[in-house]
């Protein structure tokens, strides 16, 4: 039996933006990052909400607040159906409230200059600020290695993916199957993060981003010369340079580079750098509360003093582009990083046509954004009020973003070693390019059988993955503490326990340790009114059963009971390892059955009870207990004289099957015609008939068959029989029918 995964990228399929994937498996559903496209604005913007039923999806989970990967999250709580759970760090809590507070006062912002009566549209406002409140209030919190378990086969947890503060990724256990969701990762340890983790198991599938493809980054140290060295060209000769970042994230690595570099450099130090942001100071705060959560350098300085306590960088809470002091060189981090609106937008607009200045794009840039747009070095762009100007700044470009490069993103994909690759966040011809070299790698390093699959799924593209449903369990505790492995072929005995979707076989005494299950019993006990005589008892449960235990615990007298009554002899029989049993002479006139409840355990105390109550009132019993003392009798001589005698309850078994076995003959031929002859053990018949079943009637001749049954020294079970008789039919069938007689006779065996 196969189920089938469907992973459908809902935004960020072959581009860059609005990361939204569906994952849906064995009536689970859960939806990865839920951001917006940078590159479009309002509704436009938003992932392909339309295709799933919000109502339908258990959990959503956020690797980190980059805009691209949350800013839609309001809107999908606040707005649609959705009722599930949300899960994100402590740090992407404290950021994203910040951040998407900004993203509201930015939008409003934009609308207002583009449009004087947009101010007052509200069919394009994606959530308001009470709507950003109620969000947040719904956000579950989750650790670095910590497990959330939600029942029905889904549970997940947490690893440092190194892209920003708090940045996950999320190893998801969903129907007894592993996904690995990267989110935005690094495998690079900068000035305050840690490079992002390896899991220690290998996913089934693997989703992972492809931001940039094949390309290979510089090294670090080089890229930090060429960013700080552009920086000082462009004030060195009078000019401003603008930085457009966003307000966390990568900011407060690029601040750390630029602080330490003008600390080195003295020359520098009388230009100013500023950090325009309206949250900057809120931003620090929140970097210095998780500083647990940074690299071991920065945790080293937060022992001695607060590395994000810039000495050469001042934070402007506020600023009026119109009336900023920029007569001078100066170096200004302003927001948002794609220059799409806000502080740095308007910056640029009013820098770009003096050759003087500069402007350094130190992350990513998405298609359809003006920092993507200036990086192609067009001659003209367009302001934000729509006019065109010529670009006569300097344009450069160093990668600061916290994504992987080809090289490292390679490399993490062979440690995870998945079944399923799924590339998602990259640009299509960047994406197509990654996909090739890994199937380039896979082919050369891989039998076919082994080679993992590999998809690049366009927005709204389902991706199907089968699953065969396993069919093992795993012997565990006591079971499996043994010297040496089950041999094939060997029974192993215990509890079958399968708890979302893994199965596990233990012994009864271990369930408390690997399972939330506790063992525990149930006793019944029922009086049953006995007014016959224990020695039937005896016979009937003996008749029955095999195995049963009988155990005398002497004479008791019933408290307060006359001195002249006899006292009653208390005998327990039992039966099934003790599980049941019968307890007469304990009290006058009742019997007690006691048992442990269970199906074989059930089973057998009703028939004991039916068997107690036959006792008591069948024919035969009142025939066996009719009599005032129980002696043996001497064996009679001839079958005449056994057919008319009474049933002895102290006559061995064996001597009572081999009567019956002779009764049963009489039924089926005349008596005249058998011959019965008895030896302890043993019985032999000689029957005479006139007819056969194979040679027909006979005249005037007889067909003779000698019939022997016995019983082995100490069995008084299973009787031997054996019969020889010239019609092969009639004998088969005299065997068969005494056969039928001794099984439907013997006791059953517990």
């Amino acid at each position: 039996m196969e189920d089938i995964m469907r992973i459908t990228p809902l935004g960020s399929g072959q581009e860059v933006g609005r990361s939204c994937h569906l994952l849906e498996f064995r009536n689970t559903t859960i939806l990865l990052d839920c951001g917006i496209h940078p590159g479009y604005d309002g509704l436009n913007g938003l992932p392909f909400f339309d295709r799933l039923e919000p109502e339908n999806v258990d959990v959503l989970l956020i690797t980190h607040f980059h805009l691209d990967h949350a800013a839609s999250l309001p809107y999908f709580t606040e707005r649609t159906g959705f009722k599930g759970r949300i899960f994100m760090t402590h740090p992407t809590k404290a950021v994203i409230r910040l951040l998407l507070g900004d993203y509201i006062r930015l939008m409003a912002m934009k609308k207002g200059s583009s449009s004087g009566s947009a101010k007052d549209d509200k069919s394009d406002v994606l959530y308001t600020e009470a709507e950003l409140q109620s969000c947040v209030d719904k956000v579950e919190l989750i650790d670095y290695h910590q497990t959330i378990s939600l029942g029905r086969g889904l549970k997940f947890y947490a690893l440092n993916a190194g892209h920003v503060l708090g940045a996950a990724m999320f190893f998801i256990e969903i129907g007894g199957r592993t996904v690995l969701y990267t989110g935005d990762y690094s495998m690079e340890e900068d000035r305050h993060l840690m490079a992002a983790e390896v899991p220690p198991t290998k996913p089934d599938v693997l989703i992972v981003e492809a931001t940039y493809g094949v390309q290979v980054h510089a090294s670090r140290a080089e890229r930090e010369a060429r960013f700080t060295g552009t920086i000082e060209r462009v004030v060195t000769r009078g000019g401003r340079c603008l930085i457009p970042v966003f307000a966390l994230g990568r900011a407060q690595e690029l601040l750390l580079i630029l602080d330490e570099y003008w600390q080195a450099n003295p020359h520098l130090q009388n230009i100013p750098i500023w950090y325009a942001s309206k949250m900057a100071s809120r931003a620090l705060r929140v970097y210095q509360t998780y500083a647990n959560m940074m690299n071991a350098r920065i945790r080293a300085q937060m022992d001695v003093s607060n590395p994000f306590h810039f000495r050469h960088i001042q934070n402007l809470k506020s600023i009026d582009v119109d009336s900023f002091d920029d007569r001078g060189p100066s170096v200004v981090f302003a927001s948002p990083g794609m220059l799409q609106s806000g502080v740095s937008r308007q910056l640029f607009d009013r820098w770009a046509t003096d050759p003087k200045n500069g402007c350094l794009i130190a992350g990513y840039a998405v298609e359809n954004t003006l920092a993507k747009e200036i990086m192609l070095a067009p001659k003209e762009v367009v302001t934000l009020e729509g006019r065109r100007q010529p670009l006569n700044c300097l344009v450069d470009y160093v990668s600061f973003s916290a994504h992987v490069d080809f090289m490292q993103n390679r490399n993490f994909i062979s440690r995870v070693d998945p079944k399923h690759i799924i590339l998602v966040h990259g640009a299509k011809d960047e994406m197509g390019r990654l996909k090739s070299a890994l199937m380039l790698q896979h082919r050369n390093q891989l039998p076919e059988s082994k080679r993992p699959t590999v998809t690049m799924p366009p927005n709204l593209q389902e991706v199907k993955l089968k699953f065969s449903r396993r069919r093992s369990a795993k012997v565990m505790g006591s079971l499996a503490d043994r010297e040496q492995e089950p041999q094939e072929g060997e029974e192993v005995g215990g509890i079958l326990v399968t708890q979302n979707f893994n199965s596990k076989i233990l012994s009864p005494k271990d369930l408390q340790t690997y399972t939330p299950l506790r063992l525990g019993s149930v006793k019944s006990k029922l009086h049953i009114p006995f007014s016959g005589q224990v020695s039937t008892l005896r016979l009937f449960l003996n008749e029955m059963f095999t195995g049963m235990e009988e155990k005398n615990e002497g004479f008791q007298s019933e408290e307060g009971q006359d001195a002249n009554i006899t006292p009653t002899e208390v005998i327990v029989f039992s039966l099934h390892e003790k599980q049941v049993e019968i307890t007469t002479g304990r009290t006058r006139g009742i019997a007690t059955v006691e048992w442990t409840a269970s199906p074989v355990g059930d089973i057998l105390a009703d028939s004991m009870i039916a068997l107690l109550m036959h006792a008591q009132s069948s024919a035969a019993s009142i025939k066996l207990t009719s009599k005032p003392c129980f002696h043996r009798r001497p064996a009679p001589e001839s079958a005449d004289e056994t057919s008319d005698a009474e049933p002895d309850p102290k006559r061995p078994r064996t001597d009572t099957m081999l009567r019956l076995f002779h009764d049963t003959l009489l039924e089926q031929f005349d008596e005249h015609s058998i011959e019965a002859t008895y030896e302890a053990r043993k019985a032999m018949f000689e029957i005479k008939t006139d007819a056969g079943l194979e040679s027909g009637a006979l005249e005037g001749d007889h067909l003779i068959c000698n019939v022997i049954v016995q019983f082995e020294e100490g069995n008084d079970f299973d009787a031997k029989i054996s019969v020889e008789c010239s019609d092969a039919k009639l004998g088969t069938n005299i065997q068969e029918c005494l056969r039928g007689v001794a099984e439907a006779s013997n006791p059953v065996k517990v």
